[in-house]
């Protein structure tokens, strides 16, 4: 890239940085917890249009992605929850690039924990706080920068840019899934999800599971006659805790040196009885597990059955009133990764160590994301990186940190600009 074109780039994202937090701060102040996207993306689509981009705004269609793996069914209807798309066209003959992120948010209760209010976008301690700041408006409000700053630079990279702003990935990605099925593609992309601006090619699987117990009933004065499903279900929150260890020793990854936080496995909810004076005939046990990215959920699936039937098979009671397993209804999703070395990813990296003037840090990251979809059926390679801190997803209080929004603003643009092929003039948008 031409220097004088590089300098100038990170001279507007400087002097637009109030611009850029205003935005971020203007995307919190919309409730959009997931169902409630319609008015947000509305105000995307207005500001992609704003910026000359050629804008589809569409509803998902359950009915039509049912037929793709890692299709989850939705909570709420999709219609009137459009995802928006901007397709900003090159000049012709450079790579695409797709910038992916979601604008839905996790609930925004207790109101009363938030300090600051959950849609207040309040500007203090050199962060922007509320519901989403982190968990994905500050990726978004960059991506979305990123473009209007080199628009307003009258910069047009050779390949076209993809600016897809997606709703219900907080539960389903069925946002990111519809984009995939309308033909939405590129030669790479980025998911500006949380990251702490680590760089991460790879994203693990996430799977919850149900187990159900049967035990016997019986009054509590004659206890011994029945058969308690708490105390058998005891033995099966013992039992994924082992198919736990066993997944730790067994299984590695060189983005997870830690594999401890890819590969949780654990029984984090217990409902059972009727009655305080009944012994309980049934538990069910709710838990999750992590998927190491190159895993098949069916696969994982397999082996959580195994466990709980090897526990069945060796008490006598179990083995005539086996334990169910299911994961309908829950959440399923396959993890996805890229090479460590992709152009995409060593792009990213070359950027950012100009921008900070620091090596950059390659990770996996510790939970699912939409990136699943892009590579998996999309067979678009993307990379995620953001500037929402992960410790802050999901968190009363959320906030992220000024710094980062404008460190990986600068990076973004940068990065479309290389990819995609920009001449040494410029010329009119």
């Amino acid at each position: 890239m031409d220097p004088e074109v590089r300098n100038r780039i990170l001279a507007a994202v400087d002097a637009r940085q109030d611009e850029v937090v205003a935005f971020l701060r203007r995307l919190v102040q919309f409730d959009s917890v997931t169902g409630n996207e319609a008015e947000i993306q509305g105000f995307i689509a207005e500001t992609l249009r704003g910026l000359d981009l050629e804008v589809d705004a569409f509803d998902a269609d359950p009915a039509v992605l049912r037929q793709y793996p890692g299709f989850l069914e939705p909570e709420r209807p999709l219609a009137g929850r459009p995802n928006v798309v901007g397709v900003w066209r090159g000049r012709g003959g450079g790579r695409s690039i797709l910038l992916n992120g979601h604008v839905d948010t996790v609930p925004l209760e207790p109101l009363h924990e938030w300090a600051r209010g959950a849609l207040s976008g309040a500007v203090a301690d050199g962060r922007v706080w509320g519901r989403g700041a982190s968990d994905m408006k500050g990726g978004v409000a960059a991506l979305v920068m990123a473009v209007a700053i080199l628009r307003g630079l009258g910069l047009r990279p050779l390949g076209d840019v993809i600016v897809e702003s997606v709703v219900d990935e907080e539960r389903t990605g069925l946002g990111t899934l519809a984009c995939v099925h309308r033909g939405y593609r590129a030669d790479a992309g980025i998911c500006c999800e949380t990251s702490d601006l680590e760089i991460m090619p790879a994203c693990i699987g996430r799977m919850w599971f149900t187990i159900h117990v049967r035990g016997k009933p019986a009054g509590i004065a004659a206890r011994w006659q029945g058969v308690s499903a708490i105390d058998k279900a005891v033995k099966f929150v013992s039992a994924v805790e082992d198919l736990e260890a066993m997944r730790i020793q067994d299984l590695s990854h060189p983005l997870y040196p830690d594999n401890r936080g890819a590969l949780p496995c654990a029984v984090t909810m217990v409902q059972a009885g009727t009655h305080p004076s009944i012994t309980p005939e049934r538990a069910t046990l709710r838990g999750s597990m992590g998927l190491m990215p190159y895993e098949d959920p069916a696969r994982v699936e397999a082996q959580l059955r195994e466990q709980v039937m090897r526990v069945c098979a060796a008490d006598p009671w179990l083995r005539h009133h086996p334990a169910e397993v299911t994961t309908e209804g829950g959440y399923v999703a396959a993890g996805a990764e890229i090479p460590a070395d992709h152009p995409i990813v060593t792009t990213v990296g070359r950027w950012f160590r100009l921008v900070t003037g620091r090596e950059p840090v390659l990770s996996g990251r510790m939970g699912a994301s939409d990136t699943r979809f892009l590579i998996n059926q999309g067979r678009t390679p993307t990379v995620i990186f953001g500037p929402g801190a992960t410790s802050e997803m999901h968190a009363m209080n959320e906030s992220i940190p000024i710094e980062n929004l404008i460190i990986a603003t600068k990076v973004l643009a940068l990065v479309v600009c290389d990819w995609c092929g920009q001449p040494g003039s410029t010329g009119a948008a």
